[in-house]
């Protein structure tokens, strides 16, 4: 064979062997743990079997944790979602419970983001994957079932790569006591450069093998990069938890992008209609709390309002 025909057959020969094995590579993808749900059927009227919650830190009334608990309780919210670690005292949080009704369905890892899993030096990964326990031991303890946790941080000096693989190392070590305490890590979608895509979210989850490891839906965090229902068809039953605000595309374009989460629930570019109608094919049903500026009385309650009014939409 002349010599350039060698090299021609050779090269096509190898691509036709790299393609293959990309193929096979593709072709490998995790197998999901999740149990499709049955997509959730309603009368006519009836409304979404929907909880409300919120973030204890957007609760600036009340002096106590009973107080605090109460006054939620009095607005109409069915639970309320705590940080950890902290300096809550847990026995005061499981007696306000008792007292008021209100339940715990949530706790948020409060130091992913300077803690981070993906960091390169191993004391902050070993801080963060401690911060991780403490927050699964805190849920367990008052009754939650998740865990909110954004898994890594992506920056000029942590690459995507390495924020992947130490992130899924970390947390794997983790998973044995989230499982023995049958408490869920669900990871958000956040402005942190990781997890760009649906796709890539669900496969990241899936790699695990794990049911206790799914996915914290951020309504609003979605808006400016695409469409918050492609990522609700794409993670399906992954998903665990909700996180319920808005976002203006408008405001972003008009005053930079940290400005379009400056509207209400129901005021910006969600499209909860298309969301719910979503949350309904892929049959969530569970807890939708709400992540926006908090305060008093009056507010929490137009809080309320706003969110209840988006999920029953």
């Amino acid at each position: 064979m002349h010599r350039r025909h060698f090299l021609r057959h050779s090269i096509a020969a190898s691509l036709t062997a790299a393609s293959a094995s990309c193929a096979a590579e593709r072709t490998s993808d995790p197998k999901p743990v999740h149990d499709l749900r049955p997509p959730v059927e309603r009368a006519p009227g009836e409304p979404r079997a929907i909880s409300r919650s919120l973030k204890i830190g957007m609760v600036s009334e009340g002096g106590t944790i009973l107080e605090k608990f109460q006054l939620l309780a009095d607005i109409g919210f069915e639970g309320v979602e705590l940080d950890s670690p902290s300096d809550l005292d847990l026995s005061e949080v499981l007696e306000a419970m008792d007292a008021t009704g209100l339940q715990v369905p949530g706790v948020v890892d409060s130091v992913h983001w300077y803690d981070t899993l993906g960091d390169p030096d191993p004391e902050v990964r070993a801080r963060g994957r401690a911060g991780l326990e403490t927050a699964l031991r805190d849920a367990h303890r008052v009754g939650a079932s998740t865990v909110l946790l954004v898994p890594a941080v992506v920056n000029q000096g942590i690459s995507y790569r390495d924020a992947y693989t130490r992130s899924q190392e970390e947390i794997r070590r983790v998973l044995p006591l989230a499982e023995e305490l049958e408490v869920t890590i669900a990871f958000e979608n956040v402005w942190n450069n990781f997890l760009l895509s649906p796709l890539e979210a669900a496969r990241y989850v899936d790699e695990f093998e794990s049911t206790r490891v799914g996915w914290y839906l951020d309504v609003g965090n979605l808006v400016l990069f695409g469409w918050p229902e492609h990522w609700i068809e794409a993670l399906g039953p992954r998903i665990a938890k909700l996180d319920i605000k808005d976002y203006s595309r408008k405001r972003c374009d008009n005053e930079g992008r940290w400005k379009g989460f400056g509207v209400k629930i129901g005021e910006g570019d969600a499209g909860w209609e298309r969301v719910m109608a979503a949350i309904d094919r892929v049959g969530y049903t569970g807890w939708a709390s709400a992540e926006v500026g908090g305060g008093g009385r009056d507010r929490l309650a137009e809080i309320f309002e706003r969110m209840t009014a988006a999920v029953q939409a």
